[in-house]
């Protein structure tokens, strides 16, 4: 997990613009640098470095000997980057897993190389012999990339947005910031006075499509077929592998254990991994809630059952809400669920910055999407539409839970790892037939929940305890984290300010005064820039009003049983 930031075609003073490089320097609290291109005075890369693997040649941009030409600045982990090494014999210069870009570039052209990557990546690759500059992301988005292009050919790329926003140019006063789309790349013509022409954007993988790199990987078989026992067995072969190749660090390795099913999965699987490979440090876990949470319980539950070194990190509802104004300003958006959910997530991160030497931090994100985990899927009018609201809320991912884990770990300097979202285990879930997928027998993840039911990996009543939405979670059942926040805005915004939210904010108008209250705080940390948020977060095939799944009649039985 890094920062990356660069310029092409600037016809301001580089000097004055690279301070807005700076405002990302939390990704990367081990080093910077910021490096001007041969030959392209207004074009320039800058790097904050977190460093997790090669710490002695892993500075950015990437440059090797052999292809002095081009220059590499990215963000991510390329899992699979030493069997592509062997497999293609390529020389390396340093032990950078993104080095393996250069090499595949060269071999292939950029169609090639990105597919052929499997891990979760974000970047920029100047080719200054061929005058192309290349943007790429990894299939979900787990690592974020945002835009800014003018008329004139100006570009400008940032792993945040706020790394964006204050730069200047002369032919715009407002420029205009994008999210870069997940699972794309761009191609663009590298003018001889630094600016750029977009040529094409591609996508070049779909969730559901078996990934290139697989041909490459050393996966067990897996067995034809789509009979139950076949299915699991697989299962359990792609998410045992999705986490063994997540351990590629230098650092210290972390979960975060909420005590549902997804993070205690990840947890329990993650430590007997660890064992595994003989790693000489016990693994901790970290679990946040106010007092009274069910999650904490739980979480202490499966710590137990698995025998790691368990926190518990405590928090008040005061300290909740006063936490709201920077965790707005580093998600980069108002949406409801994401802001209340972020919280917990931001504080607890806080904790392990400050407190333990982890770096790297594995967790459950990605899961819910996947495998239909939200409590409205109960109510699917059929397997094929549960099927489509799946693949829609993973193309979401990037504006919702893969955000919030991104930026709320990312504050604190720490790097997020998220093996539900692997490419194998991800695309092999989806190909199977859409009636395997549904909640069964009223549960949720019915079948993800059945794969390791003789595993003992977790404590039986957790791998069958219904879904609990992290923000509520980690507060009391009596008085759950959406209705404190609630009481909260009551008295800080009025029916008057409600009156007139339709004018004040006609794009995305709050409908609540919850909602009232975190676009004001978005509009001041980014004013004009509510775009960036297509829509609300909202479950699906019911009429709600709130995104807490606490509202749901469907949770509100499940609590009474």
């Amino acid at each position: 997990m890094c920062g990356i930031w660069a310029l092409f075609g600037s016809d301001d003073c580089l000097s004055v613009q690279c301070l807005s490089a700076m405002k990302i320097a939390h990704r990367g609290p081990d080093a910077f640098r910021f490096e001007n291109v041969n030959g392209y005075t207004n074009c320039c890369f800058g790097f904050h470095r977190l460093a997790v693997v090669d710490p002695l040649f892993g500075m950015q941009p990437i440059r090797v000997k052999k292809y002095p030409y081009l220059w590499l600045c990215y963000n991510g982990e390329i899992y699979n980057y030493k069997k592509m090494q062997r497999h293609f014999e390529f020389e390396y210069q340093t032990n950078v897993d993104g080095e393996i870009i250069l090499h595949l570039y060269d071999k292939g052209g950029i169609e090639q190389t990105i597919c052929m990557l499997d891990g979760v990546f974000a970047f920029v690759l100047l080719d200054t012999a061929n005058k192309k500059v290349f943007l790429g992301r990894d299939t979900y988005g787990v690592r974020p990339l945002f835009k800014a292009m003018t008329e004139d050919g100006f570009l400008a790329v940032c792993s945040e947005a706020k790394g964006l926003v204050t730069l200047k140019h002369s032919t715009t006063p407002f420029l205009k910031v994008e999210p870069f789309l997940p699972g794309h790349y761009e191609v663009l013509d590298l003018k001889p006075n630094g600016k750029v022409a977009s040529v094409e954007m591609v996508k070049y993988h779909h969730c559901r499509d078996e990934p290139l790199h697989a041909l490459y990987d050393n996966v067990d078989k897996l067995f034809p077929g789509f009979e139950i026992e076949t299915v699991k067995n697989n299962l359990r072969i792609l998410f045992n592998n999705a986490v063994k190749k997540r351990l590629m660090t230098d650092r210290r390795i972390g979960c975060l254990l909420s005590g549902g099913l997804d993070s205690s999965l990840v947890a329990a699987t993650l430590l007997k991994q660890l064992k595994e490979a003989q790693v000489q440090y016990p693994l901790q876990t970290f679990a946040i809630g106010m007092e009274g949470s069910p999650d904490l319980l739980a979480a202490r539950k499966v710590a137990n059952h698995i025998g790691s070194e368990h926190y518990e990190v405590l928090f008040n509802s005061e300290e909740g809400i006063q936490a709201l104004d920077e965790v707005i300003f580093s998600l980069e958006t108002y949406d409801i669920t994401t802001v209340r959910a972020s919280v917990g997530m931001y504080l607890i991160s806080k904790y392990i910055r400050k407190n333990t030497d982890n770096v790297v931090i594995f967790s459950g994100e990605g899961s819910d999407e996947l495998t239909q985990g939200y409590i409205y899927f109960h109510k699917a009018p059929s397997p094929e539409e549960a099927e489509e609201e799946s693949e829609r809320l993973l193309r979401e991912l990037y504006l919702f839970d893969v955000l919030r884990a991104d930026r709320t770990t990312a504050a604190h300097g720490l790097e997020l790892r998220v093996p539900f979202l692997d490419h194998r285990f991800s695309s092999y879930y989806l190909s199977l037939p859409p009636e395997m997928r549904t909640p069964k027998n009223g549960i949720e993840k019915h079948l993800l929940r059945e794969t390791f039911e003789e595993s003992n990996l977790i404590p039986k009543e957790i791998l069958w305890r219904p879904k609990e939405a992290f923000s509520d979670g980690i507060t009391s059942v009596k008085n759950s984290w959406f209705k404190i926040l609630q009481e909260y805005v009551e008295h800080q915004v009025d029916d008057a300010m409600m009156a007139n939210a339709a004018q004040k904010f006609p794009f995305n108008t709050p409908k609540t005064k919850e909602g009232y209250y975190y676009r004001q705080i978005f509009e001041r940390h980014y004013p004009g820039r509510a775009d960036w948020l297509s829509h609300y977060w909202m479950p699906k095939w019911i009429n709600a009003t709130d995104p807490s799944a606490r509202t749901l009649t469907h949770y509100k039985s499940a609590a009474k049983a």
